[in-house]
């Protein structure tokens, strides 16, 4: 809620300093903006869930990315194939890193900073002395640079609604929520009818923000409902415990890690369909700190066990509508930083003094029993 309470915040701020902010087109090339922070911040997340931290996910990106690169530029290769080995080179490096991690014990942070560093220099090498390759595909930039037929938006719209609502109606007959619960249904369709009569009111629903609303819903769905998902929150919240309760904790930590690297070759993907091209900035930069300060500002906690794959995209989304808000008021690049940095600050001591708060809650009710 505070973060949604800080997107509601930005909107009517910058709103008031610039009267294109809230305008259609704005409102989706922020949406693509925020697209790429939101998926390295989604593989961020599953790390960050077990209380663990990623710092290799930006050059990983830009190392998968000339991976493409390479393939469709001088391979020649077939842009689906090269596409499906980009992203098992990353889920594959990804799970590398997480077995050093699990079965070696030895600190995320120590071999992911390592990782950061060596996939750097894969990428450097992959990409050669020029440095950038261009990336002519038709296939690969309609990625990017596409947007959903108005009339198609309209029924992605309607079957959401509908699915949405007969699942809290089924789930009302047989008495699992209350009548309460209809708030969910009815929010939802608020938000996704305005959300496409504010993208059909410029060109339609851009490409990747909508292939990230189905990597989100895929991903809400495996973390919330599915036996993996839910030992991944144990992990995070107490690793030992959930051990004792036979979770394979080495397992869980490994497969973290390869969706993680998963995620950061999908970032390397929109890269280098937004781009054209795969270069030596690819994933640099302040990406990765735009990816944990999005993931955090979004509601997930760095000590692990609570959180959710939503606050991807919701951090993006701030981090993304504070950066636009400051380029329509003419901000100069080191003011854009510092406001970013003190709204990651805020976050994440809003986040320890919650979590303070709430081993003081435990440690009393357990002094009262």
């Amino acid at each position: 809620m505070p973060a949604v309470a800080s997107l509601l915040i930005i909107a009517i701020f910058f709103q008031s300093r610039s009267e294109y902010f809230l305008t259609p087109g704005n409102l989706s090339n922020l949406a693509v903006q925020a697209t790429l922070v939101a998926i390295i911040a989604l593989g961020e997340i599953f790390v960050l869930l077990l209380g663990d931290i990623d710092l290799s996910l930006g050059s990983l990106s830009g190392m998968t990315c000339a991976i493409l690169g390479v393939l469709i530029t001088n391979g020649h290769v077939p842009w689906l194939l090269a596409i499906l080995v980009m992203l098992v080179c990353g889920t594959a490096l990804g799970a590398f890193q997480g077995w050093w991690i699990a079965w070696l014990g030895i600190p995320a942070f120590v071999v992911t900073l390592a990782g950061n560093m060596g996939f750097l220099g894969l990428q450097l090498y992959i990409l050669g002395p020029d440095g950038t390759l261009s990336i002519f595909d038709p296939n690969v930039a309609a990625l990017t640079n596409t947007q959903v037929p108005p009339s198609v938006g309209w029924i992605l719209a309607a079957i959401v609604t509908v699915a949405v609502v007969a699942t809290t109606l089924v789930r009302y007959a047989r008495g699992e929520v209350a009548v309460r619960s209809f708030g969910l249904p009815i929010a939802v369709t608020v938000l996704v009818v305005g959300a496409v009569a504010i993208f059909n009111a410029y060109r339609g629903i851009p490409m990747p923000f909508l292939i990230l609303i189905g990597l989100l819903v895929v991903t809400w769905w495996i973390t919330m409902h599915t036996s993996p998902g839910r030992h991944l929150f144990a992990v995070g919240g107490n690793a030992e415990a959930a051990r004792r309760a036979g979770v394979q904790v080495k397992r869980i930590r490994l497969a973290a890690f390869a969706v993680s690297g998963f995620f950061a070759a999908v970032g390397g993907l929109f890269a280098a369909s937004y781009n054209g091209s795969a270069g030596t900035l690819t994933g640099g930069g302040t990406l990765l700190l735009e990816a944990i300060g999005a993931a955090v500002i979004g509601g997930t906690s760095l000590f692990g066990g609570r959180g959710t794959v939503w606050s991807a995209l919701v951090g993006a989304l701030i981090m993304a509508g504070v950066a636009n808000g400051l380029n329509l008021m003419n901000s100069d690049q080191p003011v854009k930083y510092m406001v970013q940095g003190v709204i990651v600050l805020l976050a994440v001591s809003l986040d320890t003094i919650l979590r303070r708060r709430q081993s003081r809650g435990r440690q009393l009710g357990a002094a009262v029993a």
